[in-house]
């Protein structure tokens, strides 16, 4: 298929159709028409080899009860060696209707009530959050902020392992875009052996690496690691199919892979839905090129930011991401609190970001904002921030 026709560049009208992301904003942000660059979801239409095999199953008039044939996992498995350089097998696999219930049965089949287990803020929100609802303890090892970005604090990891049951990691990273690199991925996997840690994998973004970084399943950097590793991968961020509840957790150990299945028999939520089915087949064999397209444009997108922020308003301090195709935008210049941020943004800019808060310890002063989407409403976006700006005097450094 020629680039032609992949048009990243086409208006989707997405209001009226329950879409969290657009016809949410009034109850979101208090107002509905905000320009919408939240919540992780894409707006651009879904590949088509991946709508017309939804439409091939749709054809079929009984939306029964469906198993996973071996055709479901071999895609996944074909697609994580390719994409990942991770020679999986199909049986490690096991269907999941979410990466967060996926999370959440990883830590419920390896930890008990009051254990302690380790997020790495500022994190994805549902890390503390699930964490606290299932009675574990929360315990932080904070990302450090440095020159170069955010990196890990080992000495700190090393403190707050000891003891522990369960490390959540988020790989690449969400908010900070961080893909680690294998020094780091080997420096946590020691740091867990030593402490007989299980780690839970996040790698739902692993798809969206920009160029010249590479993302590395950690669980497979060796057989001890891999042992003790839960991964968690899922085509819903990469073709922007989170609707349809597809997701896969990736387990080599027969004993942790038992012990997740329990729990998934616990709760009875392993049934999925026939769409979903025929959607990971589809984007998992036959995505490469739609993928390598995509990423192009969302690069352009951020460079594009980039650009316009080091241009018109410096005292945003800007760092394209490694991987995701959400950028980490540093407002602590402007001195303003997160509710007045927020408040500027929303009625003021006419903008809906993710409140950098949100995120956890090291969050506040930061908002996350969607670069998936089309070219022209980034540029608007950043207009209207421009205009905003000038008129408080926010411009400069």
């Amino acid at each position: 298929m020629s680039v032609m026709e992949y048009d990243f560049d086409r208006v989707v009208v997405r209001e009226g159709t329950r879409c969290e992301k657009y016809d949410s904003r009034e109850e979101i942000f208090g107002r509905a028409d905000v320009i919408p660059l939240w919540v992780a979801d894409m707006d651009f239409e879904v590949a088509p080899f991946i709508t017309e095999a939804i439409m091939r199953r749709a054809a079929h008039p009984v939306y029964g009860y469906e198993f996973r044939g071996s055709g479901f996992y071999d895609s996944a498995a074909g697609w994580i060696a390719r994409r990942g350089g991770w020679n999986v097998e199909p049986g490690w696999m096991n269907f999941t209707p979410g990466v967060v219930s996926g999370l959440v049965c990883a830590m419920r089949a390896v930890t008990q009530e009051g254990d302690r287990v380790v997020i790495q803020p500022p994190v994805y929100p549902p890390f503390a959050r699930v964490t606290k609802s299932n009675g574990r303890r929360l315990v932080e090892n904070p990302l450090r902020e440095t020159n170069a970005g955010y990196e890990m604090d080992f000495d700190d990891l090393d403190r707050k392992l000891n003891g522990a049951k369960a490390l959540l990691l988020c790989n690449p990273q969400n908010p900070t875009g961080r893909v680690f690199t294998r020094r780091e991925l080997e420096r946590v996997g020691e740091l867990c052996i030593r402490h007989d840690v299980v780690l839970i994998s996040d790698e739902i973004h692993c798809d969206l690496i920009q160029k010249p970084y590479q993302h590395i399943h950690i669980a497979s950097l060796s057989d001890e690691l891999a042992h003790r590793t839960i991964t968690l991968v899922a085509p819903s961020k990469t073709f922007n199919l989170a609707g349809l509840s597809t997701s896969l957790a990736v387990i080599p150990d027969p004993s942790l892979r038992r012990r997740f299945r329990a729990e998934f028999d616990r709760m009875h939520i392993d049934q999925g839905n026939v769409f979903g089915t025929a959607a990971l087949e589809a984007a998992y064999r036959q995505g490469d090129e739609w993928l390598d397209r995509l990423l192009e444009y969302v690069r352009g997108n951020m460079e594009y930011v980039t650009e316009f922020f080091a241009r018109h308003i410096p005292s945003v301090k800007t760092r394209p991401s490694e991987g995701t195709y959400m950028m980490w935008l540093d407002f602590r210049a402007w001195g303003l609190s997160p509710q007045e941020l927020w408040h500027f943004l929303v009625f003021e800019a006419g903008l809906g970001l993710n409140e950098g808060a949100r995120f956890g310890t090291g969050g506040e002063g930061f908002m996350r904002i969607n670069l998936a989407t089309r070219r022209a409403l980034v540029e608007q976006a950043m207009s209207q921030l421009e205009t905003a700006c000038r008129k408080r005097g926010l411009t400069g450094v």
